[in-house]
């Protein structure tokens, strides 16, 4: 009797464990989704001819001081000083951990976050001006696979219009795609895109890069 009841606690023992053992394995994925990263690009529209590299370049550096306690990582900016336009790389859990970031460091919040997924960097030697360009085709009318194919097409004849693509990012979401490249002048910048594909871009901006 005493066997029969040892062995009837056991059981339930194991069966116990193994559903916590269950419970635990099914409830992952979400731990890690809510941990997975995702890269963003935010966009300050301050005011035209009044930003200097130095002054984002300074705002930046409190964005690293306070980044750690927000999830997030600043890779890369570029500063058009003409027009007062700042674009912010990063690796974060979601936007508004970003948003947070910029708050919390010097208060100057983004216009526009955009999620985006990215090609395979080049390298470059910075002979040349840089220039981000943007196209905007609207939510859901682009996918990371055919911007894939477009960027293939303007490697293909970029040299001929010296220009160098270093890498471009894609929101497939809002339909919005930025390249960034090194080239002599924008307009070498617009004949590439025309020649390799036709897709033009609403804007072509000549930027200086920090990390």
């Amino acid at each position: 009797m005493k066997t029969l009841l040892i062995a009837a606690l056991a059981a339930i023992f194991s069966f116990i464990s193994f559903q916590v053992t269950a419970q635990t394995s099914s409830a992952q994925p979400l731990e890690d989704s809510a941990t997975e990263e995702h890269l963003f690009i935010d966009v300050h529209q301050l005011e035209p001819g009044k930003v200097t590299f130095e002054a984002v370049k300074e705002a930046h550096a409190k964005d690293l001081q306070v980044q750690g306690k927000h999830h997030v990582s600043f890779r890369k900016f570029w500063v058009d000083e003409s027009d007062g336009l700042v674009y912010c790389l990063s690796s974060a859990r979601n936007a508004e951990s970003v948003r947070e970031t910029h708050a919390e460091a010097h208060g100057l919040l983004p216009a526009q976050i955009y999620q985006v997924s990215d090609g395979a960097a080049a390298t470059f030697k910075r002979k040349k001006r840089l220039y981000l360009d943007v196209h905007y085709f609207g939510p859901g009318n682009v996918s990371a696979k055919d911007v894939e194919a477009a960027h293939a097409k303007d490697l293909a004849v970029q040299k001929k219009h010296h220009v160098k693509f270093i890498n471009y990012w894609v929101d497939e979401e809002k339909g919005v795609v930025m390249c960034l490249s090194e080239s002599k002048n924008s307009k070498c910048v617009i004949e590439t895109h025309k020649e390799a594909h036709g897709l033009l871009p609403a804007k072509v901006m000549r930027v200086k890069e920090g990390k």
